[in-house]
């Protein structure tokens, strides 16, 4: 099935750097996009320029105290001490010159494939240099100033009447985008997740469903570490389907983090590409069965930027273009281009090696723990179809 995309990028995403050796690097946005011109599926034609987020678009979600903290801190005229009140100045998030238009543009990023997809003017959008989940009404945290997601969704509830499906693959709970919708019935979260036993932000429970209205509009996976493909993929995809045919939306959001990659260095998961040619797969096909193929699929973490991100991210764009995701060997000219650059040697083909890693001695106990998991999310959604039946 080929559709209509864009794909937004801005050398200027760099920008959003905290220091040399922080991990978050925005330059994997970079050889995500050289890769995919380099097999040719990527032209100036699909590319728009993102804009800078306007304050009053920030201030759908962000409260102008924290937004003016924010600013002062990006010209070095925030002390530290007021600035640890915002979560500015920490060791995941420290301050850099100019991170309010580094910031910004990140959400107007966001807001620049928002709009190609309300518009009309495309089916899908990606944005990869977003999907920033961790950030609050009033502080930053888990390396996010802004959240562009919950801003993103606040901005479509604004200029349509769309109900909005925002589904997370990141390793760490979407904790920012999940409580700022935690009331709203038109607004649905799904994130799978490392448990938060062992990970950050450590929230992410089977039991957040939401309050008030939007009760039974919040849904969490916590898999156990050193989950693998298989019970990542059976849960994924079990559950998606069945929050979209319960909640039907009307565009799906999908953040795209890409550290559940058993090299990454931040988590303890254990999946390999399997699943980032899989999690885009579902989106699309329920995208246009739920949507009218209305999906923005946004980035998120993923700390090897060198073997991992890159490869994974590109699987994305080649599904919202055919639906099918590369095979095969990567070219040979990419290699050439950012090996010099890496401290390691980088993959050859779209997909791992198999038997990457040693096995797991608890594969089978962590697999049924999972499905435990899933029973207990989608408890919920059975519930509510029996006591429909019965009506």
């Amino acid at each position: 099935m080929k559709c209509d995309s864009k794909f937004i990028f801005t050398d200027e995403f760099t920008n959003y750097k905290f220091r040399d050796d922080h991990p978050f690097n925005q330059l994997r946005v970079s050889m995500t996009k050289d890769l995919l011109e380099k097999v040719n599926v990527l032209n100036k034609d699909h590319i728009i320029k993102p804009r800078l987020a306007t304050e009053e678009e920030l201030k759908l979600f962000h409260s102008a105290k924290y937004i003016e903290a924010v600013k002062r801190a990006s010209c070095e005229g925030l002390t530290e001490d007021e600035g640890l009140e915002y979560g500015i100045g920490t060791e995941d998030t420290p301050m850099f010159t100019g991170m309010h238009e580094a910031s910004s543009l990140l959400v107007g990023s966001t807001l620049s494939a928002i709009d190609e997809v309300i518009e009309g003017k495309a089916d899908h959008a990606l944005n990869l240099g977003g999907g920033l989940h961790h950030g609050f009404e009033r502080k930053a945290s888990g390396f996010c100033i802004y959240n562009d997601g919950a801003v993103g969704i606040k901005y479509i509830r604004k200029h349509t009447d769309y109900k909005v499906l925002y589904v997370d693959t990141d390793a760490h709970h979407g904790d920012g985008v999940q409580w700022a919708f935690y009331d709203d019935p038109n607004v649905c979260t799904f994130s799978i997740h490392e448990t938060g036993r062992y990970l950050f932000p450590g929230t992410g429970n089977v039991n957040e469903r939401g309050l008030k209205q939007g009760y039974g509009y919040s849904f969490n996976l916590p898999i156990d570490a050193f989950t693998e493909d298989e019970s990542f993929l059976e849960l994924y995809e079990y559950a998606f389907r069945r929050i979209v045919d319960y909640f039907k939306p009307d565009i799906i959001i999908t953040q795209n983090g890409a550290d559940a990659h058993y090299l990454d260095p931040l988590t303890h998961l254990c999946s390999t590409m399997k699943i980032y040619e899989e999690i885009p797969k579902v989106a699309h096909e329920l995208a246009h069965e739920f949507c009218n193929g209305r999906w923005v699929a946004l980035g998120g973490g993923g700390y090897d930027i060198w073997r991992v991100v890159p490869v994974a991210w590109a699987q994305i764009w080649k599904i919202m273009l055919t639906g099918e995701a590369f095979t095969g060997k990567l070219p040979s000219t990419w290699q050439m281009e950012w090996q010099p650059l890496s401290p390691v040697k980088l993959p050859m083909e779209w997909s791992d090696p198999d038997d990457p890693y040693q096995a797991i001695p608890r594969k089978q106990e962590i697999t049924e723990k999972n499905k435990k998991v899933l029973q207990n999310c989608m408890q919920f959604i059975h519930n509510q179809n029996r006591y429909n039946s019965s009506m």
